[in-house]
Order: C-alpha cells, then sequence, then structure tokens
C-alpha cells in the first residue's frame, strides 16, 4: 500500500488552526469556577452568621446574661429596652445583618469595644500562631508521611498511621500541658507560656504602629535578642497546635503517595531502573501534595478553632484567649462577632486555597 505525497504533513506545515472555543475552554474554565466559588462564599458567611446568632440568642438577651442578677430589674429592662433587645427575634435578626452589611459586628459589654478593634488588636497573634502550625504540619507531616508511603505494609507503616491518629486524636489542652510539663518545668528548656519576655514586650510596644505579629515587631526594635526570644516562646504552642495539622497530612500524604505508584510515569520511570527511594523523593511526592493544598482550607478551620485552647493553656494573648475571655465574662456579643468574623476568614482563605488548588491542578476546574 502506498501512500501519496499529498497525504504526508510536512514537518514545516503550521497546525491547523484550533476553533477559537477549544482555544478559550481552558481559560473559561478557571473563570467559571473561581467565579462560582467566590459566590459561594456570601452563603456560607450568611449560614455560618444565622446559626452563630440563634445560638447565642437562644440562651436571652446578651444583657440579662452578662448582668444579670448585678443590676436592679428597672435598671436591667431599660437597658434591654435601649438595646433593642426586647424587640422580636426575627428584628434583631434582620438588624443584626444590615449591621453586618455595614462592617459593624458589635460592641463588647465588658470593655466597651468595638468586635473589629479587638480583631485588630490580637488577630496578629492568632495569624502568627496558625503560621508556625502550619509549618510544623508541614514539617512533621509530609516527610512522616513519605517515609510512611516507602515502608507501605510493614510495622513502621502500622506504627506511623497510629501516630497519626494519636496526633490528631490528642486534645490540644493535654498536649500542651504534657509539653510544658517536660520541657518548660521538668528540662526547664523553654519558657512555659506568653509570646516574648517582659523586655521584648516593652520594646515591641513602644514601635510607632506595632502590627500584633510578634515576629515581625522583634525584628522592627532592632535589638538581636527580641527574635529568638519571640521564637523560643513560640515552640511549645507551634508544636501543640501543629501536630493536631501534622496527623492529617501524615494520613493525607502516604496515600496519595501510594495512590501515584500506580500511574503510568511511575511505572515508566521504574522501567528504567530507578530507585523505589528516588520514585517517592522524586516522583510521587508532587502529585500527592495537590490534596494538602486543597484541604488546607479545613485546616485553617481547625487551626482556628484549636487556638481557642492552644492560647488559653499557654496564655498566648491572640483571638482565642480573648473568645475564652468574653465567654467567662458572658459576653455573648463579642463571642457572637468574633465567631462571625471568623467565619469570614475561613470563608476568604478557602476562597484563596481554592485558587491555588485551580492553578496547580486544572482537573480542579471541571
Amino acid at each position: 500500500m502506498t501512500t501519496s505525497p499529498e497525504t504526508i504533513p510536512s514537518p514545516t506545515a503550521p497546525a491547523p488552526a484550533q476553533p477559537a472555543g477549544a482555544a478559550l475552554r481552558s481559560g473559561g474554565g478557571l473563570v467559571r469556577y473561581l467565579v462560582v466559588r467566590f459566590l459561594l462564599i456570601f452563603p456560607t458567611i450568611f449560614i455560618l452568621v444565622t446559626v452563630v446568632f440563634f445560638l447565642m440568642r437562644s440562651t436571652g438577651d446578651p444583657i440579662t446574661a452578662a448582668q444579670g442578677g448585678r443590676l436592679p430589674p428597672a435598671e436591667l429592662q431599660a437597658r434591654i429596652h435601649a438595646a433593642g433587645y426586647d424587640r422580636p427575634l426575627i428584628v434583631q435578626y434582620f438588624q443584626y445583618l444590615g449591621q453586618i452589611a455595614h462592617g459593624d459586628f458589635g460592641t463588647t459589654f465588658s470593655d466597651h469595644q468595638k468586635v473589629t478593634t479587638v480583631l485588630l488588636s490580637y488577630g496578629g497573634a492568632t495569624l502568627e500562631l496558625a503560621f508556625y502550625a502550619l509549618i510544623v504540619a508541614f514539617i512533621v507531616g509530609v516527610p512522616l508521611g513519605m517515609l510512611a508511603a516507602y515502608i507501605r505494609d510493614r510495622w513502621g507503616d502500622a506504627v506511623l498511621r497510629v501516630l497519626s491518629i494519636v496526633f490528631y486524636a490528642t486534645p490540644v489542652f493535654f498536649s500542651g500541658l504534657l509539653l510544658q510539663l517536660v520541657f518548660s518545668i521538668g528540662l526547664n528548656w523553654l519558657p512555659v507560656a506568653g509570646r516574648a519576655d517582659t523586655t521584648t514586650e516593652l520594646e515591641i510596644q513602644e514601635l510607632p504602629h506595632p502590627t500584633g505579629i510578634y515576629l515581625i515587631d522583634a525584628f522592627r526594635t532592632g535589638d538581636p535578642a527580641a527574635v529568638p526570644d519571640v521564637l523560643k516562646h513560640a515552640v511549645l504552642p507551634g508544636v501543640t497546635l501543629g501536630l493536631l495539622t501534622a496527623g492529617v497530612f501524615l494520613r493525607l500524604v502516604r496515600t496519595n503517595v501510594i495512590g501515584t505508584f500506580n500511574t503510568q510515569y511511575v511505572d515508566a520511570a521504574r522501567s528504567r531502573g530507578v530507585r523505589e527511594s528516588r520514585l517517592v523523593t522524586h516522583h510521587a511526592y508532587k502529585p500527592a501534595l495537590i490534596p494538602i493544598i486543597t484541604v488546607m482550607g479545613l485546616q485553617i478551620a481547625m487551626l482556628l478553632g484549636g487556638a481557642v485552647l492552644t492560647e488559653t493553656t499557654f496564655e498566648w494573648k491572640g483571638l482565642g484567649f480573648e473568645l475564652n475571655h468574653y465567654l467567662e465574662a458572658r459576653d455573648f456579643v463579642a463571642v457572637q462577632g468574633i465567631v462571625a468574623l471568623l467565619a469570614v476568614i475561613v470563608a476568604v482563605v478557602n476562597f484563596i486555597v481554592d485558587i491555588i488548588a485551580a492553578l496547580i491542578d486544572p482537573r480542579v476546574r471541571y
């Protein structure tokens, strides 16, 4: 059978033009995906704010909860009426939604601060703690997950899987107290609580515009001892909260690395004589990191939830520490506002994670 010269494509001939729709399909899929994810932020925040509002109101009005038994009944009723808490619940609900739409999350009863001011004052500390915890989670969870995949179905793999369950299931206040007993009280290696020594805190407070993130502010002081002091205080809280997420990363990396071993390009590398250890470290682990990025948004919510107990255990004065303070003071307006703001932060972080995941893995867009 012969082939006419006309049917043989010339190596220098230009490739046939693709339809315009095919050329834009990839970009259009990304835009459509991001628009949908962005629009989902609003119902997510709406549902969370609604649930928090009605849960808080189920215990009664905030003034009675905070001041009941401390004020004469006539004065208590006057304050309730002035604040509008004697109106129908549905009216209060729509008024609260209107306040949130204008960026007003309420004013605390115990110290008469705007909730947004509390967020700006203490949000940096929680953000810094979450950053340390994520570093610990990556340093511990990812290498151990790769090791578990390399020694899969052996006794070491079983030990690491049990360890991941222990990391995830251990309450942060228990692990925090245990670390304090061992490394602070027993060995006297690390501080037992706080974000910095008194000298460093005074230097940070004297800065013209402190960020609230002590690591950044410690650099700004110019004191060579400030940064090591801040990092020394951050070790135990960061490890305590980071191990919680490290357990999730360990199991996730192990599962995805083992799954990647069955792909064709790994089989091709194995057929070329590539060692099993190199397959793990150079071929299989990169695709295994994509699910971690996708799950990271959920882990941010877990870190913020764990920050309440971690900050209380280590007297780390962030949003979690303040939230516990307002709970003890029965300042439900402050609690409601802080939780609503945390819901907004979690929703925005999840959207950012969705963008990163879509840019890294095109399969996410469809």
